[in-house]
């Protein structure tokens, strides 16, 4: 056997022990250190390869981009725990209810601003299933479209930005995270769009499926309403500016005077100011933030180390190569190689969340993209779009799960009026998923969903570049001059008295 003959075989044992169940980081490195004995008991590369290791161990460690992951963390952790999800949906539903659908616009339209300052999707689908579920139920909504936008809204919060998603993406990639945020905002407006479409035209099809709220349920109008409503959204847009436009992450803004980590401090100092402002800054919040923020950073680095232990053994048997070859000779050129690319990652999100796909995967998939002239943010972002769905692929769906066991204890403590079956969280889900995949093909046919976001590059035409002739006319000697300068006989020194 030889190296290339081998690696299709170490990539299929990555499959299948990724389906084991068993922890994805330490799977990667038993994987990979199996194969490295093999690989050097064959001798395919000599055992002083494996010395590479705790250079790239180090590297993991001393990347600054992925200290911006933990202070993002802790900024959502903070936000999720400190009730702004309450008082946003709280007003929202107050200001749409009257409309049919109002409870279903106002669930997109939170889920939307919680993305851009929590970035968790657990927190975020327990504390809006908390709040709008039972008023949903109570007031006749349909059981699947309730629980499908719920789910769905929770997570938009992996598309916008700032998602630790995209920031795993820039780092895999090699991009600039400002430009990944910025190409993230299409998508992430059309996602919300998407949903509020179909939220309509339910409306008109189905009206007695999302009836709007009676008068009775209106506790709060006019002055005073718009009062909450803007106390909730108005700081929380000061946060969501201030921390993407420091980095250069909103589009228009072409200088970052931030980098992503020092932006990510800054949002976490700022949740705590949010927090403080609603009057629910207390120790026990932090202490449960940061303990929520170690867990999800530890998480994450053990993923990265098994993952460059897996990658490097790989590597050395010419694995890079038989992806690159394989992928390449694909029929249809760029539209094949996507494709294949998004069926792969779509059957994939089944079992993975997005950090194991992203430090996995991508990798293998990049320079073959780079290779076939795709741009790497609008790659990136469109991969963003299709990782979305691992949270809704029954019956895997962990964002299916938070629903599931939050309606649970609902039920239980008696908020509900009836139990919340799983068949319901299920086909709920669907329609939504099928808007998801059609916002993929959407980025696909269009791609300036995502590039028309970024900066545009300074093109500089060579043919009319124009250097402007000094004038060195007054500069030159006069000839004669100069001859006569390079022959006469200097003055002799003066003598000293």
């Amino acid at each position: 056997m030889n190296p290339q003959e081998f690696a299709p075989i170490m990539f299929g044992g990555l499959i299948a022990i990724l389906l084991i169940g068993f922890p994805v980081a330490f799977s990667l490195a038993a994987l990979g250190l199996l194969c490295g004995l093999i690989g050097i008991s064959m001798g395919w590369f000599p055992a002083a390869f494996m010395g590479n290791l705790p250079l790239n161990v180090l590297g993991i460690l001393s990347n600054e981009l992925l200290l911006a992951i933990p202070f993002f963390t802790l900024m959502g952790a903070i936000l999720e725990k400190c009730g702004l999800a309450e008082d946003l949906l709280e007003s929202m539903g107050q200001l749409f209810g009257p409309r049919r659908g109002g409870l279903g616009y106002s669930v997109i339209i939170v889920g939307f601003i919680l993305g851009a300052i929590t970035g968790t999707v657990a927190g975020q689908v327990i504390a809006m299933a908390m709040i709008a579920l039972p008023v949903m139920m109570r007031y006749g909504y349909n059981m699947r479209y309730a629980t499908g936008v719920l789910a769905a809204s929770g997570t938009i919060t992996q598309l916008v930005p700032p998602s630790l998603v995209l920031v795993v993406l820039a780092d895999q990639l090699g991009r600039s995270v400002g430009d990944m945020y910025k190409g993230a905002w299409g998508p992430a407006v059309l996602q919300v769009l998407l949903f509020a479409i179909y939220t309509f035209v339910l409306t008109r099809l189905k009206p007695a499926d999302l009836p709007p709220l009676p008068p009775e349920a209106r506790t709060l109008q006019g002055r005073d309403l718009w009062i909450k409503a803007l106390r909730g959204i108005v700081p929380s847009a000061i946060l969501i500016f201030a921390v993407l436009g420091s980095m250069g992450g909103l589009p228009g803004i072409t200088t970052a005077i931030a980098t992503p980590t020092e932006a990510g401090a800054m949002g976490a100092v700022g949740a705590c100011l949010l927090a403080a402002i609603h009057k629910r800054l207390t120790w026990t919040l932090l202490v449960a933030s940061l303990a929520g923020t170690a867990r999800i950073t530890a998480m994450v680095v053990f993923i990265l180390i098994g993952s460059r232990l897996f990658s490097l053994v790989f590597q050395g048997v010419d694995g890079h190569i038989w992806i690159e070859h394989m992928l390449t000779s694909l029929p249809g050129g760029q539209i094949g190689f996507l494709i294949v690319v998004n069926i792969f990652i779509f059957i994939l999100a089944f079992f993975l969340d997005f950090f194991e796909i992203a430090f996995i995967i991508l990798p293998l998939l990049a320079p073959v993209a780079d290779k076939l002239g795709i741009d790497l943010v609008w790659f990136g972002v469109m991969l963003c779009v299709n990782m979305q769905t691992s949270f809704m692929h029954p019956p895997f769906g962990f964002a299916l799960f938070y629903l599931r066991g939050i309606s649970d204890t609902l039920f239980k403590n008696g908020a509900l009026p009836r139990a919340v079956t799983s068949k319901d969280i299920y086909l709920g889900s669907i329609p939504f998923i099928v808007m998801q995949l059609a916002l993929v093909a959407l980025v696909i046919a269009v791609p300036q969903t995502v590039t028309g976001m970024l900066d545009k590059a300074k093109v500089i035409d060579i043919d009319k570049v124009e250097l402007p002739a000094a004038d060195i006319r007054a500069s030159e000697p006069d000839d004669a001059k100069a001859i006569q300068d390079l022959f006469s006989i200097p003055p002799a020194p003066a003598r000293a008295p």
